[in-house]
């Protein structure tokens, strides 16, 4: 029991692999070699698919990328407005409100 509650929770041991083995003798007898051909395979399929879906995914970062310095190059930034200083003197408003009262 202490074997295969140990096979649950960590990699398996040499018992365990023997165990696994015999098994898959009894299962496929003869056929044991095609099996392992068609599972290596599949590995490797599914490896070239991985693959595949990272280029993919680091091919649009750096397109995405590519395209946001583009634009960045094409951007002007905009320019703050001169300060020209009035041309007469401030007035001061109680000055103006004394103006209108009189009026």
């Amino acid at each position: 029991m202490g074997t295969l509650f140990g096979f649950f929770l960590g990699s398996p041991g040499i018992g365990e692999m023997l165990l696994i083995g015999a098994v898959a003798v009894l299962l496929f007898g003869k056929r044991l070699p095609e099996v392992g051909r068609s599972l290596g395979r599949g590995l490797v399929e599914f490896k070239k698919g991985l693959r595949d879906i990272e280029e993919q995914i680091h091919s649009s970062s750096s397109e995405s990328e590519s395209h946001r310095v583009e634009h960045e190059t094409d951007y002007e930034e905009p320019m703050a407005p001169r300060f020209e200083p009035p041309r007469s003197e401030p007035r001061n408003e109680n000055d103006e409100a004394k103006h209108d009262v009189g009026r």
